[in-house]
C-alpha cells in the first residue's frame, strides 16, 4: 500500500481484481478451443491452463471452483458452439430450447472443473513442484479422463488432440491422447512454477519440466506396427448432400441416382467405401437397389462397405449400421456410442417432438454391443465407427487385435459449414496415430479422407463436393502399448501422482 493509498481504496482495488479474475478466467479457456483445428494454434493448450493454474494459487475453495467453472464453459462455448446448427437449423427445435441445451452442456462441462478447483484448493499443496507439476496436472487430466466416459462421454476438446501436428504427439501410441493431454498440462504447471517459484533450483526444475516433454517424445518415436500385407486400392465416396435435403422424400430418388452413378464411377477398385446413412431410406426398403448395386461392383471385385439406417426384425427398433458386401460374405457393425440429442434424447416426450421433424425420421437408435469383430472386406480387416465413435480410443484399441486397418464412416452436415468438422477429423488423425494404422474416413459432407498410420493426410476430397476418393491403404499388424492397456497405464500414473502430492499436501499442513 503506497502512502497516499488508504485501506478503503487498497479493498476496492482487491475487489476489482476479483471481479476482473472470472473473466480472465472465461477469456483463457475461450482460446483453448484455438488450439484446435482449424485454427491450429496449438501452445493455447498449454498457455491457457497456465493462466487458470495462476489464478488458483491463493484462491479459496469456493473462488477455485468458481474459475474453473468459468474456464471450462468459455472453452466449450468457443469450442462447441456448432452445436446450435444441429439442434435448431437442423433438428428443428425452438430457438430457446436449443440455446438452453446448448447452455446445459456448456454448464455440465464447467460443473467438472468447478469440481476440480475446490479439491485442488482443499487438499493440494499451496505453492512448489509437487503442486504445479504433479498434482494439478495429475488431477486436470483424470477430470478430463472421467467425461470422456461419464454418462456416455463427451471427450470432445481433451488438450491432447491439439497436438496431432507436434512431436508430442509421438506419445500417443505409448498412452493415448491423454498421455499426450498429460504433457500439456505439465509444461502448463512447469510455465507457473517458472514464473512464481523462488529460487535457483526451482526455476530450473519448471524449466526443465517445461521442455523434457518434447525431446522425450521425440526419443520415444518408432514404428509400432509393421505392414502384413500388399497396398489395397480404395475408393471413397462424398455425397456431399445438404442435412436439410438428405431425409426429404422428394429427394429420395436424387440420392440413390447419385450415389448409384459414384459406385459406378469406382467399380473396379477393390473397395468402395461410403458414409453414414448413405441410402436415405431403410435399408430394409432398399435390398433390390443396394443387391443390384454390389452385384454390378462384385462382378468387376469391388467390395461395398457403407453406412445404413437399419430396422429389426420386428420394426421397434432402429440402428445406425455399417454393412459391409463382399466375396467373404456380409458382416455388420451396429453403432454403440449413440450422440446424445441426434442419436437418443434424454429429454421429456414434447421436447423430443420438436427436435424429431424430417432430419432424422425414426425413434432413438439402439445400441450395438461394445465389442463387435472386425468387418471383412477386400482382404482387409476393417474396426468400423460411426461418426463420433472415434472419439472413444479406447473403445477401439480393443478391436485392434483382429483388425489392420480403421474406418469411419460420418455425416458432419450436421454442424453445415462450422470448425466441427475440423475438429473431428483432427480426432479421427489421433486415433490413426494411436493405432499405427491407415484410417479411411468417409463423410456424406465433411472431410473425407484417407489417413495414414502416423497421422499424415494422404488424400482428401474437395469438401461440399460429390465426389471420389482414390487412394491406397495398406493393412498393419502389431499393437502399440496404448492398444494393450488402453487408457489404464495413463490413469494409474496420474492417480499415483495425485495421491503423492495429496499426501505431501497433508505433511506440510500437519
Amino acid at each position: 500500500m503506497t502512502g497516499t493509498e488508504t485501506p478503503a481504496a487498497g479493498g476496492a482495488g482487491l475487489a476489482a481484481r476479483r471481479g476482473v479474475a472470472p473473466l480472465v478466467a472465461a477469456a483463457a479457456g475461450a482460446t483453448v478451443a484455438l488450439a484446435f483445428a482449424p485454427f491450429g494454434l496449438w501452445p493455447f493448450a498449454i498457455l491457457g491452463p497456465a493462466v487458470l493454474m495462476a489464478l488458483w494459487d491463493g484462491a479459496t475453495a469456493r473462488r477455485a471452483a468458481a474459475l474453473g467453472f468459468w474456464f471450462n464453459a468459455g472453452t466449450f462455448a468457443a469450442g462447441t458452439y456448432w452445436l446450435y446448427i444441429s439442434i435448431h437449423v437442423f433438428g428443428g427445435a425452438p430457438l430457446w430450447v436449443a440455446v438452453l441445451l446448448m447452455l446445459g452442456l456448456v454448464a455440465i462441462m464447467g460443473l467438472y472443473h468447478a469440481a476440480l478447483g475446490a479439491a485442488i484448493a482443499r487438499w493440494l499443496p499451496a505453492r512448489g513442484a509437487w503442486r504445479w507439476l504433479a498434482g494439478i496436472p495429475a488431477a486436470w487430466l483424470l477430470v478430463e479422463w472421467l467425461r470422456g466416459w461419464l454418462f456416455s462421454g463427451f471427450s470432445w476438446l481433451s488438450l491432447g488432440y491439439s497436438q496431432t501436428d507436434t512431436w508430442l504427439a509421438r506419445l500417443a501410441p505409448i498412452g493415448g491422447v491423454y498421455a499426450v493431454s498429460a504433457a500439456l498440462l505439465v509444461s502448463a504447471g512447469a510455465l507457473v512454477m517458472l514464473l512464481r517459484a523462488h529460487g535457483a533450483r526451482a526455476r530450473a526444475m519448471a524449466a526443465a519440466a517445461l521442455v523434457l516433454p518434447w525431446p522425450l517424445a521425440l526419443a520415444l518415436d518408432r514404428d509400432w506396427t509393421q505392414p502384413s500385407g500388399a497396398p489395397v486400392r480404395v475408393a471413397v465416396l462424398q455425397g456431399a448432400i445438404p442435412q436439410d435435403m438428405k431425409w426429404l422424400e422428394a429427394n429420395r430418388n436424387t440420392t440413390l441416382d447419385l450415389y448409384a452413378k459414384l459406385t459406378r464411377e469406382a467399380i473396379g477398385e477393390p473397395l468402395i467405401v461410403m458414409p453414414e446413412s448413405a441410402l436415405p431410406d431403410l435399408v430394409n426398403n432398399l435390398l433390390p437397389f443396394l443387391g443390384g448395386l454390389y452385384s454390378e461392383a462384385g462382378r468387376q471385385g469391388s467390395s461395398l462397405v457403407l453406412g445404413v439406417v437399419r430396422a429389426g426384425d420386428e420394426r421397434d427398433q432402429y440402428f445406425n449400421s455399417v454393412v459391409s458386401l463382399s466375396d467373404e460374405g456380409v458382416g455388420w457393425y451396429d453403432k454403440h456410442h449413440l450422440v446424445p440429442f441426434a442419436e437418443f434424447f434424454p429429454v421429456p416426450q414434447f421436447v423430443r417432438g420438436w427436435l424429431r421433424l424430417m432430419n432424422l425420421p425414426y425413434s432413438d437408435f439402439t445400441r450395438g454391443p461394445a465389442v463387435q469383430p472386425p468387418l471383412r472386406a477386400a482382404g482387409l480387416s476393417l474396426a468400423a465407427g460411426i461418426c463420433y465413435e472415434d472419439a472413444y480410443g479406447s473403445t477401439l484399441a480393443r478391436s485392434l487385435a483382429q483388425a489392420d486397418t480403421l474406418v469411419n464412416v460420418t455425416n458432419d452436415a450436421w454442424f453445415a459449414r462450422s470448425s466441427a468438422r475440423y475438429q473431428h477429423f483432427q480426432i479421427a488423425r489421433m486415433r490413426a496415430i494411436e493405432s499405427g494404422r491407415f484410417f479411411i474416413r468417409a463423410a456424406n459432407d465433411g472431410i473425407t479422407a484417407v489417413i495414414g498410420p502416423r497421422g499424415a493426410v494422404l488424400a482428401q476430397a474437395p469438401e461440399y463436393t460429390a465426389t471420389v476418393l482414390r487412394a491406397s491403404v495398406t493393412p498393419h499388424t502389431g499393437l502399440p502399448p496404448y492398444a494393450r492397456v488402453g487408457n489404464f497405464g495413463i490413469v494409474l500414473l496420474a492417480a499415483a501422482a495425485l495421491a503423492a502430492a495429496f499426501l505431501h499436501g497433508k505433511r506440510v499442513r500437519a
